[in-house]
């Protein structure tokens, strides 16, 4: 499993912005690089990002081979009510990690 790292307020304000920030810990890489050998490194990539908000989605992303190591992820959204983030990572193998927070909308 990849350490993941969540930033969520875990009160807000009715209608309030917030905002979201994710990392994950994970090497990406592309396959074009070369190990101290000559050996390319085999790539070994996050495709997709979802984060949801009681189970709609409010913000996703392609990632690509150029993206770097760790990817970290900040975003915004509106608290409209009390609920689950739910953010996904999406391996191109097809593993997923995911991790979830609360927040509580006053």
């Amino acid at each position: 499993m990849n350490n993941i790292r969540l930033a969520v307020p875990k009160t807000v304000k009715k209608n309030e912005i917030i905002e979201i920030k994710a990392l994950i810990q994970h090497p990406m890489e592309s396959g074009f690089r070369r190990g101290s050998r000559g050996e390319v490194i085999p790539r070994n990539i996050i495709t997709a990002f979802e984060c949801r908000y009681n189970d709609e989605v409010v913000f996703a992303a392609e990632l690509f081979p150029a993206m770097s190591a760790n990817p970290f992820l900040t975003f915004y959204t509106r608290a409209v009510e009390s609920g689950k983030l739910t953010l996904k990572w999406t391996h191109e193998n097809g593993e997923e990690w995911t991790d979830s927070a609360e927040i509580a909308v006053t």
